[in-house]
């Protein structure tokens, strides 16, 4: 097997799966890749490294604490910093939360199914029925003749001013 083109191929799989929330899946293709290369490398940290948070997000906390405390004796400084930092993180004391900063989501299973209103490809919309409409003023209140003259009178004043 070509450990060049196997190692990548496994390890954008896993952090393809990994943001995707497939957590299982990801430590998976990250446990494949780590088996082609050295854990004690670069790459071999960072995957141990992205195990870590994998497990973070599957709430396997004992196995990122233990994975983690490995981490702090990579012979690569950055990855022992970082897993110096995730482990502070990890074994960092749960506070408590008040009620109030919770916000409740609703148990929308308990709520009755309704009809939809709207469907694909189907118009529901219903116009309403011809209602009878009041008697419509026709009668000319001669707005139209006092806003032109009102116009005219304006416009007469500037010129005469100018």
């Amino acid at each position: 097997m070509d450990t060049n083109t196997q190692f990548p191929s496994q390890f954008e799989a896993g952090r393809a799966a990994f943001e995707r929330g497939e957590y299982r899946l990801s430590v998976q293709l990250f446990e494949k890749a780590l088996q082609e290369i050295s854990p004690n490398s670069r790459q071999g940290g960072e995957i141990q490294t992205w195990i870590v948070t994998a497990y973070q997000g599957m709430d396997k906390v004992e196995e990122a604490t233990s994975l983690c405390r490995q981490l702090t004796t990579h012979p690569i400084y950055d990855i022992r910093n970082r897993a110096k930092q995730i482990l502070y993180i990890l074994e960092a004391p749960r506070l408590q939360r008040p009620p109030e900063w919770m916000s409740k989501i609703p148990d929308l299973e308990k709520l009755p199914d309704s009809e939809p209103k709207f469907q694909k490809g189907q118009n529901l919309y219903k116009p309403p029925k011809n209602e009878e409409i009041g008697p419509i003023n026709t009668k000319d209140n001669r707005f139209i003749w006092v806003a032109l003259g009102l116009v005219l009178v304006l416009l007469g004043g500037l010129v005469w001013l100018s």
